[in-house]
């Protein structure tokens, strides 16, 4: 990361935020890891219960909602690299995570102890963030699209040159020799 080093007091509050960026991504592993013991252990005892080698409804509910957790902050993870290493925030990204929690939140919910209105909240945040994601990607994708424009504009292709030149390749390559 390249630090605005006009300003000798900007530089080094730069650096002491890259700083503490690098201390969260170690820490996040840190999370991860015990997360992943967390579920393991999780399942090693759900499964040691009376009746052994059996998971209730509600014991892969919460196995699950476990196991989003986990991969949450493995996305959380993956936002701090990129950051890290580009130093700028994926919005696509973060509306990705930020989705995968609503998903979370949506599979262990126990929807006979949930208010209607609650119900009907998780709902409209749901659509408002797939509705934001898909536009992201949509403008990516067109950006990327005008990108593509403006390097063939610069460099036009020429066909029909191309093609010949393979006609003759291809034939030199047919010919007995």
């Amino acid at each position: 990361m390249k630090f605005d080093c006009d300003d000798k007091l900007l530089c080094r509050l730069q650096y002491v935020i890259h700083f503490a960026v690098r201390v969260l991504a170690i820490l996040m592993v840190f999370v991860i890891v015990m997360g992943v013991i967390d579920v393991a252990w999780m399942i090693y005892h759900k499964l040691n219960a009376a009746p052994k080698f059996i998971l209730t409804i509600s014991d892969m509910l919460a196995t699950f909602g476990a196991f989003m957790a986990v991969l949450i902050a493995i996305e959380i993870f993956v936002n701090i690299t990129i950051y890290l290493r580009e130093d700028i925030i994926h919005v696509k990204i973060v509306m990705a995570t930020a989705l995968m929690a609503i998903a979370r939140k949506v599979i262990i919910m126990d929807i006979e102890k949930v208010e209607p209105q609650y119900i009907y909240a998780i709902g409209a945040v749901v659509l408002a963030m797939s509705i934001g994601y898909w536009l992201v990607h949509k403008l990516s994708a067109r950006e990327h699209h005008e990108e593509n424009d403006c390097i063939e504009t610069i460099a036009p292709r020429d066909n029909k040159k191309r093609s010949k030149e393979k006609d003759a390749s291809f034939e030199e390559q047919q010919s007995p020799r």
